[in-house]
């Protein structure tokens, strides 16, 4: 569950404990530019591994430096996991959608499942989702579907929301569209756009995850929200897209994103990084590190800014630029490219994705 106001800069504690990770990776920048071929021209790729300044707002505070562990004490807590297949996502766009953003966020959605894609792939990420199970011993479900959508363009319930009312937002769009009670295989994901203000979005959050109440939806079931940034806070939420006007004078500057739109394709990596969490933990009770289940981390706060090997102390790691300069770590459906960050792999005690070289 995101809780981002936590990190204005890495604290000194952090720094000490994984100077030598941030060295490792300073040197590595310093090395010539290696290229890579991802079915595509080798002069069409290149691997880079940029310095940027940390970011003054992030999803949580950072708990690790890619390649260190020692700190990380995630255990399950006996709830259960998504792990019916498929995992059937029920969509609900709210405000005022372009054809083109809904469907950058569709193809990213629908990758995850898509085995054809080249890797490093968006369905090569999920695999590591896939690694948690319930106490039965099952997996978290590799199938996810787009089962169903709703659009509520005349914002009926205002452009300012709560995390109380984002529950009236479900159930007056789950009895419109006549969604089903999915209590087994379902969710639902609520995306705000550009001009819908939430509670606490830009200052501390830019997405979170929880449970609908009974007495406000009729039942049970796990949800998402993700707020679009693009004219509210891109250099908080759609970093490292963006980057504060502070920081604009060291370091390469922003990265060029890969669908050429900082908001939307900014708000995809959190999207990721929600649904990560919402099949691991999707009633706050199964997988999470920390006593508090009112704050808890869970697996993609663990990795927050670590996008490839060698990330940390002011590195997103190691990703791939094309030959127009866009960025990005993995690919999806029809040709996509996306850059999403990476999250927590239980068996290897350390954040992964698939675009790592170790």
């Amino acid at each position: 569950m995101s809780s981002p106001a936590i990190i204005l800069f890495f604290t000194l504690f952090s720094f000490l404990i994984f100077s030598i990770s941030s060295s490792l990776a300073l040197s590595q920048a310093k090395k010539p530019t290696t290229l890579q071929t991802l079915n595509v021209p080798a002069a069409e790729i290149k691997m880079v591994n940029p310095k940027l300044p940390p970011r003054s707002l992030s999803l949580t505070s950072s708990k690790r430096y890619e390649g260190s562990s020692d700190l990380v004490h995630l255990r399950y807590h006996m709830g259960p996991v998504l792990s019916s297949s498929p995992i059937n996502i029920y969509v609900i766009w709210y405000g005022r959608w372009s054809r083109p953003h809904k469907a950058l966020i569709r193809d990213f959605l629908n990758s995850i499942s898509d085995a054809k894609a080249p890797s490093p792939s968006v369905a090569e990420w999920w695999r590591t989702a896939t690694l948690y199970t319930d106490q039965t011993g099952a997996n978290v479900s590799r199938s996810v579907l787009i089962a169903g959508e709703y659009s509520d363009a005349k914002y009926s319930h205002g452009q300012h929301l709560t995390r109380l009312s984002i529950q009236e937002v479900i159930a007056s769009a789950a009895r419109s569209a006549s969604f089903p009670v999915d209590h087994k295989n379902g969710m639902y994901l609520v995306l705000t756009s550009h001009d819908v203000t939430m509670q606490d979005f830009c200052r501390a959050v830019c997405g979170f995850h929880y449970f609908t109440f009974p007495s406000m939806v009729g039942y049970t079931m796990p949800y998402a929200w993700v707020g679009q940034s693009g004219k509210q806070c891109p250099e908080v939420c759609a970093y490292p897209f963006a980057l504060p006007g502070y920081m604009g004078h060291g370091g390469p500057g922003e990265l060029r994103p890969p669908n050429g739109e900082t908001g939307v394709d900014g708000m995809v990596s959190v999207i990721g990084h929600e649904l990560a969490e919402v099949v691991s933990n999707p009633l706050i009770n199964a997988w999470y590190a920390g006593e508090d289940p009112t704050a808890p981390t869970e697996i993609g706060d663990l990795c927050e800014g670590l996008y490839g090997t060698g990330g940390g102390g002011g590195y997103i790691g190691q990703v791939m630029q094309d030959r127009g300069g866009k960025t990005f770590n993995m690919n999806g459906k029809g040709g996509r490219k996306f850059l999403v960050q990476w999250i927590w792999n239980p068996n290897l005690k350390a954040c992964s994705g698939p675009n790592s070289v170790d």
